[in-house]
């Protein structure tokens, strides 16, 4: 991320930032994704882009939701966003690590909560990339382009069983 990028503010009705992520969100609960919204974003920005990942799990950072080419104009995404390569509005769904289009939810393994992270990217261009790229692929391909960034963290774990 470029020095100069601008800070977002992205937030959820859902959870509070440092809170726990309601079980609906994740795989114990209904699996969909919590509703987001975010603010002013920089000038000069011509998309969004979305990761959400747990850098807590075993074999290290895990994917739960990988999204491109939001509209510059849009503000939130609503809950249950559908698992859908391409969405009405134009955005791109990638491929999370569980092999699936769209958000997973939290799904740790007993022991200490894990950290769930939602990075918001603001972009100066749409990202070249087809339905189904990677975490990976999305980190190389907006190198150089964030104008502005936001990021809610949520927490989620399961006792022993």
């Amino acid at each position: 991320m470029a020095a100069e990028a601008k800070p977002i503010t992205l937030t959820s009705p859902a959870f509070r930032s440092g809170g726990p992520i309601p079980q609906d969100y994740t795989a114990d609960g209904r699996n969909v994704s919590p509703p987001l919204s975010w603010g002013d974003l920089p000038p000069g920005t011509k998309s969004l882009a979305l990761i959400v990942e747990d850098p807590d799990a075993p074999r290290g950072t895990f994917a739960h939701w990988v999204a491109y080419d939001l509209p510059a104009e849009s503000r939130e995404l609503g809950e249950g966003v559908p698992a859908q390569a391409t969405l009405a509005n134009g955005t791109v769904q990638g491929t999370n690590d569980f092999g699936k289009a769209g958000y997973g939810g939290p799904s740790p393994p007993p022991g200490k909560p894990h950290h769930y992270f939602f990075r918001l990217f603001a972009l100066d261009r749409p990202i070249d990339l087809p339905p189904g790229a990677t975490r990976e692929q999305l980190l190389v391909k907006k190198e150089g382009h964030v104008l502005g960034h936001g990021e809610l963290m949520g927490t989620y774990g399961r006792s022993g069983r």
